[in-house]
């Protein structure tokens, strides 16, 4: 990374111990500073800007479900600026076509008369796209992005183009105008590392917020890290350790979660559906970021926890008898959580 971070292994070598440790410890540091310089644009929201942090840290994508105006489009934009990643900006609307995002080809005719195919990329080609109120398009459209978040790359006319690295997707969703929206399917959503409900300001926050933004002038944001330090900074994230006790208790709370599986014969009588596998993974990369973002070198048991609901709740679904008994599904995740000890 910097000159206080070594570069990511290469293929197949493991850094050592001692390696780990001073780069983790260098990494501590600047996504410190990072987070300090979102908080002179974002006020308040320091639990979104650190679960934000932690899916960019993990490699991840990440879904924004709330009100209009609580600051999602200026939290991407941020993280952009603070990040250094090369971001870009797609409107989703009902009429908004595949080809919108991933691109098209083109005839061209050159100066001797023969003509040909010419790629254009679209703004999927990006280091960090904000997909605004994507629940706005299609399925059709929706599933443009499929490919592009899980194999980094997209399919054009039988030829495949490959992403930057790095590539997320931070989506946006609001919860309260449902008129002419298409609900996500369910393979897109489990693509999302986390899906993070964004609260109302508190009080003195929200003082804060009126008073700086409709003075004169604006912060001007510095860039903290780079692309290529956030690559290594990934990297670095998968060589964190994970002690057994907490491999046990992502186990347990993601097969807990599953009605075929669930020790809790109230979850099973409540869940229609639960999480797959990659749920188990999110939880054990964010659970090593959310370590790192907290000054720690290895996640406990408290990560997994803490982590839970923005994990799991968009990876599950309650049956029509949880709806008759009005259950609501934070309350099914509590009592998995309630389970670890």
């Amino acid at each position: 990374m910097s000159a206080t971070m070594s570069h990511p292994p290469q293929a197949g070598l493991a850094p050592r111990p001692e390696q780990i440790v001073a780069d983790a410890q260098a990494l501590c540091a600047r996504i410190a500073r990072a987070r300090e310089e979102i908080g002179r644009a974002v006020y308040g929201q320091r639990m979104v800007v650190d679960l934000a942090l932690v899916t960019l840290l993990s490699g991840g994508h990440l879904l924004l479900v709330g009100a209009p105006g609580l600051g999602k489009t200026l939290l991407v934009e941020t993280l952009g600026t603070v990040l250094g990643l090369a971001a870009k900006r797609v409107q989703f609307t009902p009429d908004l076509m595949p080809a919108d995002i991933t691109g098209s080809e083109v005839l061209d005719e050159a100066a001797d008369g023969r003509r040909g195919f010419r790629f254009i990329a679209g703004p999927v080609f990006a280091q960090l796209l904000m997909a605004d109120e994507i629940n706005r398009a299609s399925p059709r459209t929706q599933s443009a992005l499929l490919q592009a978040m899980q194999e980094r790359r997209v399919s054009v006319g039988g030829v495949e183009h490959a992403l930057p690295r790095p590539f997320h997707v931070l989506a946006t969703q609001n919860p309260i105008e449902q008129e002419g929206t298409y609900p996500l399917p369910e393979a897109q959503l489990d693509r999302f590392l986390l899906q993070i409900d964004v609260p109302y300001p508190e009080l003195d926050d929200e003082r804060a917020m009126l008073l700086a933004t409709t003075g004169a002038g604006q912060p001007a944001l510095m860039g903290v890290l780079s692309a290529d330090e956030l690559l290594a900074a990934q990297a670095l994230i998968r060589h964190v350790p994970v002690g057994e006790s907490v491999v046990e208790a992502i186990l347990a709370l993601v097969r807990g979660a599953r009605p075929e599986t669930a020790a809790d014969e109230q979850v099973r009588r409540h869940l229609a559906w639960g999480p797959g596998p990659r749920a188990a993974q999110a939880l054990m990369l964010a659970a090593r970021a959310r370590a790192i973002l907290d000054g720690r070198l290895a996640p406990s048991l408290d990560d997994v926890a803490a982590l839970a609901h923005p994990v799991l709740r968009h990876r599950m679904a309650l049956n029509f008898a949880a709806r008759a008994d009005g259950v609501v599904l934070g309350e099914v995740i509590d009592r998995l959580v309630a389970r670890l000890g």
